[in-house]
């Protein structure tokens, strides 16, 4: 298959239509604000939502979810509230990294990025120590709105096992197979993700995958 290909554009929208039709709407990514998106999207990587929650919890229990106030906190005392994240350390140093550019390039007011090309972006969130193409355009997509599909491993794994992509296809290439062949659109974009999401926990399991009862099963 060759991706800009009618085929491909037809696969993704059944896809969509059949995973859409079991899951119904996700109403993902969950937050009171595209700060919060931005927080949270660091703190998911390498660990479940749930450990996520408890750990923005402990930061809007304390009225910390804000930019400059984040800021001000040590990375010890950071580090300590988002402890249930996990990798507790390693993800303060990656939010003080993200806060400094985020005070540094908008003094942390996120709407006035809404100037900002969306590869310009991309490529300064990039540069940030401890930000990698899934953490950037999903902090793109859902803090910022912009249509940049978020790939991440349910992702690979439902379109691996399905041919639509190689075991050896990277972040960029299985990107390219839905910005290719898909409008870009914002709606469309976030549900898909949060669809694929849906379907890797419930069904796409990296072992003992419930293929017989997938909404994505050969008919």
């Amino acid at each position: 298959m060759t991706s800009g290909s009618a085929y491909y554009s037809t696969v993704l929208r059944e896809i969509y239509e059949r995973l859409y039709q079991h899951f119904g709407p996700q109403g993902w990514w969950p937050a009171e604000s595209p700060f919060e998106v931005c927080v949270g999207a660091i703190l998911t990587q390498n660990t479940n939502w749930r450990n996520v929650e408890r750990a923005l919890k402990n930061l809007k229990e304390r009225g910390l979810l804000e930019p400059h106030r984040l800021a001000k906190l040590s990375e010890t005392e950071l580090a300590n509230l988002i402890r249930p994240a996990g990798y507790f350390r390693v993800k303060a140093r990656r939010l003080k990294a993200f806060l400094g550019w985020l005070l540094e390039r908008c003094e942390g007011d996120l709407s006035a990025l809404a100037e900002i090309d969306t590869e310009t972006l991309r490529r300064e969130f990039l540069e940030i120590p401890g930000i990698g193409p899934e953490t950037a355009d999903s902090i793109l997509l859902y803090a910022l709105e912009r249509p940049v599909f978020v790939v991440d491993a349910y992702t690979k794994r439902i379109l691996v096992r399905h041919g639509l992509v190689t075991e050896e296809a990277d972040y960029s290439e299985i990107q390219g197979v839905f910005m290719e062949n898909l409008p870009p659109e914002v709606p469309l974009y976030n549900e898909y993700h949060a669809l694929f999401v849906a379907c890797g926990k419930h069904y796409c399991l990296p072992r003992r995958p419930r293929c017989p009862s997938c909404p994505l099963r050969e008919k």
